[in-house]
Order: C-alpha cells, then structure tokens, then sequence
C-alpha cells in the first residue's frame, strides 16, 4: 500500500508525467471531438437518406448507405483503424491524427445513422399524415413536427455513442499514436516508475472523468426537454 501511494506522490509530482498524460489526453480529446461531429454529420445525412421516400431516384443512394452501414457495423473498429492506416492513407507525411478522426468519424457515422433514423421512425406515422391533410409541405412537417420528437428520442443514445467513440480510440496507440492510454503505458515502463498500476490508474481517472460529464450534461439536457414537454402540457 506504501508503494503504491509512494508511486502515485511520484507521478504527480514529476512534471515529465503529468505532461505526457496531458499531452495523450488531449490527442484522445481532439479525435473524440472531430470524431463525433463527423459521425452526426455524416449520420445524418446517411439517416435522412434512409428514411426519405421510396423514389427511382432514392434507390441507388439508399443501396450506397444500407451497405455502407452494414459494413462498418458489421466488422471491428480496430480492422477499420488498420485499414485506414496501413491500407488507404499509408501516405508517408499524412498527419495519423487526421487518418484516425477520418476512421473513428466513418464509424461513428454508421451507428449515429441507426440512432437518427430509429428516432425518426419512432414518431407516430400518424402525426405526418395529419400535417398533410392540414396542408403543410414535408419539408414543413419533418422541420416541425418530426425533428423535435425525434431529437428528444434520439438525445440518450446519441450521448452513449459519445461515450463509446471517447473509449474507443484508446486503440489508436496500436497503430504507435501517443494518446491517453500510450501515455500511461509509457510511463509504466519508465525505470523510474516501472509499474503500469498507477499511471494506468491515472488514465482510468481521466476517461471517468470526461464520460461522467457527458453522462452529466447529457441527463441535464434530457431533464430540460422534459421540462419544456411539462410546459407544453399545461
């Protein structure tokens, strides 16, 4: 027990480790972030796609987008990472940090595109049918009617995807990125520490930290719209 607090007064109070922890920190941070605003963005589109009418002129883009979801979803995040890497942007001088948000965005796209689309599904058919009958153009109705529903369904999901995608670049020191997770690891096998207990620990600490603000801020916003639907009652 006195070792491990000894080795835990050491890491935080050598400069060299806080820095690289800091350092892998934000590498996770930055990937996450340009990550999942790939993935809303993408998945949108992808989900808006998947649920227009059926028309001659839909066919082949919602062929592109069911297979493209059917792939992604249907093989590991750690494939698709090698992949990009070694395979479709093994360009030497091509910044890893970019080919990894473009992978982590593709992914995340995928699964943000079944959150979007199920969330959209999930208001009543009913509610569009009777905007048409008062009148109001699809554009009208999907603006007004279906997106604020479907936002308020889709807003826990979405936070969980947050959360996975943040988790799952941890993968990306696989491919010798210096994130959060290499950070720890390079420190445990300093001579100087020479245990993995405590910085792995630390690094633990860091994604418990982030994910429980997300979880935080995600269950405020959920709090919120609850509220306005309170409002809206009365």
């Amino acid at each position: 027990m006195n070792d491990f607090v000894n080795k835990v007064v050491q890491l935080f109070s050598t400069p060299e480790y806080i820095d690289s922890l800091l350092h892998g920190f934000l590498l996770t941070l930055q990937i996450s972030y340009f990550a999942v605003l790939i993935g809303i963005i993408l998945g949108t589109i992808i989900a808006l796609i998947d649920t227009a009418r059926p028309s001659k002129w839909m066919v082949i883009p919602k062929f592109i987008c069911r297979v493209y979801t059917t792939i992604i979803r249907g093989t590991p995040m750690a494939l698709q990472l090698f992949i990009m890497f070694f395979i479709i942007f093994a360009v030497k001088g091509f910044p890893s940090i970019i080919t990894a948000i473009i992978a982590f965005g593709l992914n995340s796209a995928a699964y943000t595109a079944e959150v979007i689309r199920s969330g959209i599904q999930s208001v009543d058919v009913g509610q569009t049918e009777a905007g048409l009958a008062l009148g109001l153009s699809r554009t009208t109705i999907f603006f007004k009617i279906v997106a604020p529903q479907a936002i308020k369904n889709i807003i826990p999901a979405l936070g969980n995807e947050v959360i996975t995608v943040i988790k799952e670049t941890a993968i990306v020191s696989m491919v010798g990125m210096y994130d959060l997770n290499m950070a720890a690891k390079d420190i445990g096998s300093g001579q100087n520490m020479a245990s993995y207990i405590v910085p792995m620990f630390t690094a633990a600490l860091f994604y418990l930290a982030t994910i429980y603000l997300i979880t935080f801020a995600v269950k405020r916003i959920e709090k919120s719209l609850r509220k306005s639907d309170l409002r809206a009652e009365k």
